[in-house]
């Protein structure tokens, strides 16, 4: 699968509104049937950071993802927003969902 994480710094007029700015493009994409997750978390210690973790199927899921009306509405629209350039870390692992963190491990866990 194709993990990818990205830093969005937001302007902070707009740091509140992010995720109702994002929606479309969010939604969007989460139907795409190359993705697996689409997930955006605001940062705790600065709150115009927002991190993005998503992940697709393969390289296909993922060209096709960049390659999208969506994504190409989402270049033109988001940046005006944004206080700085997505910071971001892209990788291919050889998994297909998320592994259990073993050394924090939950007894009985149903």
């Amino acid at each position: 699968m194709i993990f990818i994480t990205a830093k969005f710094r937001v302007r902070p007029e707009h740091a509140d509104r992010w995720p109702e700015i994002a929606r479309e493009f969010t939604e969007a994409t989460r139907r795409e049937p190359g993705c697996m997750w689409f997930d955006w978390s605001r940062s705790i210690e600065d709150p115009t950071e927002y991190v993005l973790v998503e992940a697709f199927r393969d390289d296909e899921a993922g060209a096709a993802h960049v390659q999208s009306d969506h994504f190409r509405t989402a270049q033109r629209t988001l940046p005006p927003y944004l206080a700085q350039t997505p910071r971001i870390v892209n990788v291919t692992v050889p998994q297909d969902d998320w592994s259990l963190l073993g050394e924090m491990a939950v007894p009985d866990e149903r």
